[in-house]
């Protein structure tokens, strides 16, 4: 096909992308999934995305699926929709959309992934983000095997996300990195602060690593600020220990809007993971606003963000590491404006455009 101009064109495509967990919570697997919809749709292609919501659909262009359930996994919480509702959903909009292709994030998660793995007759994507130890994998690694046998095309988000689920349930997989919408960040108004101001946003869970960081905001001045989003099952016990230290404002859910608003507003955004990484994207979000990053040194991590180029790296648990590289980028500004630098530059190595047109070539490729 070519346009007036006898410039060949690409055929339009009718995606569906389907999420495991609920699209109404924030997570990473859900921001993908939205991020990647909307950019496929600024291409031209008309884009679906399937998945539970635990209220409104928090973007056009979303089916609900129903509710979710929280399951516990990998050291987190996971909204999921395994119930027999949701699945006759998913059935329903697969019959009526008549996809092209489906796309699956995280495959074989129970609820409309596995549903459409089973049911769909269109051409089927895979993405496997996970990595770190899964119980419940290793022990159905069979039936887990045959499900995957089903996907057309395999996606891996990382090295590390390839090799667990090379571990897992064998195949070949291509590996697209996760995808960050940069001008979402680099254009967002910056939320105004009085103060040297850190922000941190995660999940309140040991794996996410806020305790460690708390622990080591004590130790910085006291004109410094914290600024917490997000919300966990240990919320209620650190804001209980932490509440004599007023600089510390508890933020948390916040939206998307008010996430990057933060994240430019920031002196410094930290993220303090203990493990079970596969990705960045949580360094590649305010690395795009030109925010300096201080992170755990993690292998997720390191494939994103050198150490003193696009992040200071400190390891794992060390709360003395920890507050130091903190202190070190608020008072250095020649470091925080390398490290800004730096950043924005990698950050656009990993443009959500530049992801779709990496997902769309294996659509095709289907076709």
């Amino acid at each position: 096909m070519t346009d007036g101009r006898g410039t060949p064109t690409l055929p339009t495509v009718r995606i569906g992308i389907v999420s495991p967990y609920s699209l109404s919570i924030p997570g990473g697997v859900q921001s993908q999934v939205l991020g990647l919809a909307r950019s496929l749709r600024s291409l031209g292609h008309h884009v679906r995305v399937l998945g539970p919501c635990d209220g409104p659909p928090p973007d056009a262009g979303v089916t609900p699926l129903g509710n979710s359930i929280p399951f516990a996994t990998n050291g987190s919480v996971a909204p999921i929709a395994p119930d027999i509702a949701c699945a006759l959903r998913t059935m329903r909009a697969l019959r009526d959309e008549d996809f092209d292709v489906v796309h699956l994030h995280e495959p074989l998660v129970p609820g409309p992934c596995m549903t459409t793995a089973v049911v769909a007759t269109t051409p089927l994507v895979g993405t496997f983000h996970a990595t770190g130890a899964s119980t419940p994998y290793w022990l159905s690694r069979r039936p887990l095997r045959w499900l995957a046998d089903h996907l057309d095309d395999r996606v891996a988000v990382s090295v590390d996300a390839q090799r667990y689920a090379i571990d897992h349930v064998g195949g070949e997989y291509h590996v697209i990195p996760n995808g960050i919408e940069v001008e979402r960040f680099a254009k967002a108004s910056p939320e105004p602060s009085d103060h040297p101001t850190i922000f941190f946003i995660g999940r309140h869970e040991p794996r996410k690593g806020l305790e460690l960081l708390l622990h080591a905001f004590r130790r910085l001045p006291a004109d410094i600020r914290l600024w917490v989003a997000g919300i966990g099952p240990d919320t209620d016990r650190l804001q209980s220990e932490f509440a004599g230290d007023g600089r510390i404002s508890w933020l948390g859910r916040i939206d998307e809007g008010e996430k990057a608003r933060r994240i430019r507003g920031a002196d410094v955004v930290c993220a303090p993971s203990t493990g079970s990484e596969s990705f960045g994207v949580v360094l590649l979000e305010p690395m795009a606003a030109g925010t300096p990053v201080v992170a755990s040194d993690l292998p997720g991590y390191r494939r994103v963000a050198r150490d003193g180029v696009e992040a200071l790296l400190v390891p794992p648990g060390d709360v003395d590491a920890l507050a130091a590289a903190l202190a070190r980028v608020l008072a250095d500004g020649a470091l925080a404006e390398t490290l800004s630098i730096g950043g924005s530059a990698r950050a656009d190595d990993y443009s959500m455009d530049k992801v779709a047109s990496a997902y769309l070539d294996r659509y095709l490729a289907l076709g």
